[in-house]
């Protein structure tokens, strides 16, 4: 992770040397299969991140879970974002990475899906974590900014709006398009689509994907999707 942070600050670094045209934001109405960009312009650059386990690592919630046995559970995640700062620390090489984003002039947007009513709180953990000051409205999205609920897209597109987004990086396909987590789409489609042509484009060259094994889609996948059935051994 820290070998990535590093690659994701080198790369800021020399793709605003470029003035690239388009962002990495899918434009609207653009997909996978026929992807379109929003286009740059003049615009300020941003480099957009997701929060949980990409600019930071929720110790504490996680240690109460894993002590109780217990699984996720929303009301005691809402408490923690109110009441957190201090309990999260950042991701290795994060603090480093951005901050040389934003000495070089690239402006570092968290864009997550807490809630927008415990903004502050957000604010707070962020702030303490070491990586500086996020704005709710300006440099902190959260779930809650729109009507769109979970989905990331209406945010993402508010942010290209204003910003060049030469950078997204994040734990889940989500943060990269909600195309991904289109409801009941089978295990392989969001693979295909995630090793396709045009995803296979921008990974490493814009796209930044960090693994998250504490939860995500997977926890909801039976054995053959998470492990293919012609790959089943046994001990003889």
């Amino acid at each position: 992770m820290r070998a990535t942070n590093a690659r994701i600050a080198d790369y800021g670094l020399a793709r605003i040397k470029q003035r690239p045209t388009d962002s990495v934001v899918l434009a609207a109405g653009a997909s996978m299969d026929a992807p379109r960009f929003d286009p740059c312009g003049s615009k300020p650059f941003a480099a957009v991140f997701d929060a949980d386990e990409t600019l930071i690592w929720n110790l504490g919630p996680m240690r109460y879970f894993a002590e109780k046995g217990t699984a996720f559970d929303p009301k005691i995640w809402d408490q923690w974002e109110k009441t957190g700062a201090g309990k999260a620390v950042a991701m290795p090489g994060t603090v480093e990475m951005v901050s040389k984003l934003r000495t070089a002039g690239i402006t570092v947007i968290a864009n997550t899906n807490r809630s927008a009513t415990n903004a502050k709180g957000s604010e707070d953990t962020l702030r303490a974590a070491g990586l500086g000051d996020f704005k709710h409205g300006e440099t902190l999205f959260l779930m809650g900014d729109d009507a769109t609920g979970s989905s990331k897209d209406g945010r993402r597109a508010t942010i290209a709006a204003k910003y060049c987004v030469i950078i997204l990086a994040g734990d889940q396909l989500g943060d990269f398009s909600q195309q991904f987590n289109v409801r009941d789409l089978p295990a392989a489609t969001r693979m295909a689509l995630a090793t396709g042509p045009a995803a296979a484009a921008l990974w490493d060259k814009g796209w930044f994907l960090f693994p998250n094994p504490v939860y995500g889609p997977w926890e909801k996948l039976g054995w053959d999707e998470t492990f293919p059935s012609d790959k089943n051994w046994e001990p003889k």
